[in-house]
């Protein structure tokens, strides 16, 4: 037809192909302003689906598709700033549990260990990524069998080795459409200390004051009553003498009882100094070697080569290390084993022996001020050497393993070691 029309008029030909030109350039704009919306959608949808909340698109004049812009970049704002307003609170979540007093175990959705904060690392003497995995009954020590008892809304307060105690919770939070549950520990030991030490103390003060008032005026009476000893008929003296005596011993046991407690609350402030600890050890083999002798008990001492000093009141703590190795050889009875043995690094002293060992039902009483298994016994040692230990700050345990072996452990504080 372009062919016969350019023979016969060609002003039509060229209006023919003139129009043929404008056909196809409108055809070429309403193909790319169908496909565009479409583009503009994929690139969304990539956008989205690469998590970048980031791309905006720009109008590009068409009222339709600058609605769908405008939409989009509204939508893609609010998921931008909710994602960063998420982040935020994970970290700032993240960092108040890392910086929390308070020990934190977070558990999986199988009750397994995922992660613990730095204060429940403290707390179980562990680093966090060796729990990772395992479940609370593998737990070492006591830590199994507490944690496993604590029950959600429930709060759990119990004793380490009679020192440390501890109240623990137990509650759940949703993760992905799933409960989990977290268990968090707060450490009571020093306020319950505290407490325990205001009520002793003020009990103590008013006993001993009322018992040496009594004690010094019945001496004073008893003294006065033996100035008439000539006077008694001689059939009778002997007895006379004897009851004297018995009342005087009595009165004298029961100052020298109420002294040892007083001890307890007149307990000094320390006065530090560096002390060579393997120094202070010999000396106190030295002291007990009669003891250990006459009860054919073997004293091992494992000192390290390297001198080891640290600031310290250097009688308490002799003090405190006499009453464990007195209460170790009591333990042991005879014909047994104590092994003292001295850690370098990190510093730390641990006392064993090979005794009875420590029963279930006492070992939540150990260190309970004047507790004692023994029948006389006034249980003034271990609050002594618990008050002495906690003044210096240092931390201590007392346990017993399946074998019987009973350990006083002592991590002196890195303070002022050498």
């Amino acid at each position: 037809m372009a062919y016969f029309l350019l023979q016969e008029n060609k002003l039509l030909f060229i209006g023919m192909e003139v129009l043929v030109l404008i056909s196809v350039v409108i055809t070429v704009n309403l193909y790319f302003a169908f496909f565009k919306p479409l583009n503009l959608i994929r690139a969304g949808i990539e956008s989205i689906r690469d998590k970048d909340f980031s791309t905006k698109f720009v109008r590009v004049g068409q009222p339709e598709l600058d609605e769908l812009v405008d939409v989009y970049n509204r939508m893609i704002e609010q998921l931008r700033q909710e994602r960063v307003a998420q982040a935020e609170k994970s970290f700032l979540l993240e960092k108040i549990i890392r910086a929390s007093p308070a020990g934190i175990i977070l558990l999986d959705f199988d009750d397994r260990i995922e992660s613990i904060n730095p204060a429940a690392e403290r707390y179980l003497s562990l680093a966090g990524h060796t729990l990772q995995g395992i479940a609370l009954e593998a737990l070492p020590n006591t830590w199994a069998r507490e944690l496993t008892q604590v029950q959600a809304g429930q709060p759990y307060t119990f004793r380490l080795n009679g020192i440390r105690t501890f109240r623990a919770h137990r509650a759940y939070f949703i993760d992905r459409g799933f409960q989990r549950a977290f268990i968090m520990l707060e450490e009571l030991t020093e306020a319950i200390i505290k407490n325990e030490r205001q009520a002793y103390e003020k009990v103590i003060r008013m006993m001993s004051h009322e018992v040496n008032n009594s004690t010094g005026a019945i001496n004073s009476i008893l003294d006065s009553v033996q100035y008439y000893t000539p006077q008694i008929d001689e059939e009778h003296r002997e007895d006379f003498t004897y009851a004297l005596q018995v009342a005087i011993d009595r009165n004298t046991n029961l100052s020298r009882f109420m002294a040892n407690f007083a001890d307890v609350v007149r307990l000094p402030a320390p006065s530090k100094k560096p002390v060579q600890v393997q120094v202070l050890l010999k000396r106190l083999e030295r002291l007990m070697l009669p003891q250990l002798e006459q009860r054919r008990i073997a004293l091992s001492l494992q000192l390290p080569a390297a001198p080891l000093c640290i600031s310290m009141d250097e009688q308490q703590i002799e003090q405190a290390l006499l009453n464990i190795l007195k209460n170790a050889m009591e333990a042991v009875k005879s014909e047994g084993n104590i092994w003292v043995e001295l850690q370098q690094e990190p510093p730390c002293l641990i006392i064993t022996d090979d005794g009875e060992g420590i029963p279930d039902h006492v070992r939540p009483m150990l260190f309970t001020p004047f507790f004692s298994t023994k029948e006389t016994g006034q249980g003034i040692g271990l609050t002594m050497i618990r008050e002495i230990l906690l003044s210096h700050g240092f931390q201590f345990s007392l346990e017993s393993n399946e074998d019987k072996l009973t350990s006083f452990r002592i991590r002196f504080a890195t303070e002022g070691a050498k």
